[in-house]
């Protein structure tokens, strides 16, 4: 088996005065004028990231029904590119740019606005447009679980942008981690987790995804379980040009285990969680954005 390198280990490429003057021109001049610059920099980074070009050929050549190409991988990287382009307006509320088409919601609507739930989503397209547009029009909070120390240049942008999102945002890892997921809930508010990236410390679980195996962390099911909290589904796709389609599944409506029985139980849900995952990643193949060794070989 080859040891995966961990996600964290990467270092942040790219200048932060070159992120800013990308930022400021974008922001002054449009996002059609922002996006001429998408391209250069895609293929900058397909030919000096040796590792991430690597593991996106690994990954289409799993999900496309034919061996990728190099238009394949500077598709997915241009996709990935837009994303965070978007997030540039989204944050700073120009939300003409877009158009969002919401697919679910009305069944999953009373688990979000009930007494609070988790909101599991993944690295395929955009956790952003949700948290940054969609719950904004609707006037539902949410808090999202991450790593703060990963992408700080990039990060430390997108904060300046909206510093109304910065309390929203719990600190995966820490002491009082779970003791700040349980207040958001208290108060009937809706936590994000991303559930296909583990850290160091994480407990896992070995799941079928693309036709290989993968680890999955236990920790978003295992609050969910502990909590006993509805679980909800999500995944924010960008489909070309300005759209965005957004997916809502009720996961589990009360997912409250007995604790000997609770380890089974997540193995469970972790993997019918990889086959929503895979599902959404053949609907939306270019979408992926783990640009790290992400199968156990």
């Amino acid at each position: 088996m080859r040891k995966n390198k961990n996600w964290l280990d990467q270092s942040e490429r790219g200048s932060l005065l070159a992120m800013k003057a990308l930022t400021w021109v974008t922001l002054r001049f449009g996002r059609t004028f922002g996006r001429v610059f998408l391209l250069p920099i895609c293929i900058y980074f397909i030919l000096f990231s040796f590792e991430a070009r690597r593991s996106s050929i690994d990954y289409l050549r799993r999900v496309l029904p034919r061996p990728p190409r190099w238009h394949d991988v500077l598709r997915h990287y241009h996709t990935f590119a837009s994303t965070i382009h978007d997030r540039l307006y989204m944050l700073s509320g120009q939300y003409q740019y877009f158009d969002v088409r919401v697919h679910g919601y009305h069944e999953v609507e009373a688990y979000m606005r009930g007494r609070g739930c988790i909101l599991m989503g993944s690295h395929l397209g955009s956790f952003e447009v949700l948290r940054t547009l969609g719950m904004v029009k609707q006037s539902l909070p949410i808090n999202v679980l991450m790593h703060e120390n990963h992408a700080n240049k990039l990060n430390s942008i997108l904060n300046a942008l909206n510093p109304a999102i910065k309390p929203t945002i719990i600190a995966m890892g820490r002491p009082d981690t779970l003791l700040k997921v349980h207040e958001c809930i208290e108060r009937k508010e809706i936590v994000g987790m991303l559930g296909d990236r583990t850290f160091t410390s994480d407990k896992r679980v070995i799941c079928d995804f693309l036709g290989d195996k993968i680890t999955l962390p236990q920790g978003p099911l295992a609050v969910a379980a502990i909590l006993d909290v509805p679980v909800i589904l999500f995944f924010g796709l960008y489909r070309g040009g300005k759209r965005y389609d957004l997916h809502f599944e009720l996961f589990e409506a009360s997912p409250a285990v007995e604790r000997k029985l609770r380890a089974a139980r997540i193995n469970e849900w972790a993997q019918r969680y990889a086959d929503r995952l895979e599902h959404y990643c053949r609907l939306a193949p270019y979408n992926w954005f783990n640009f790290y060794r992400y199968w156990n070989e």
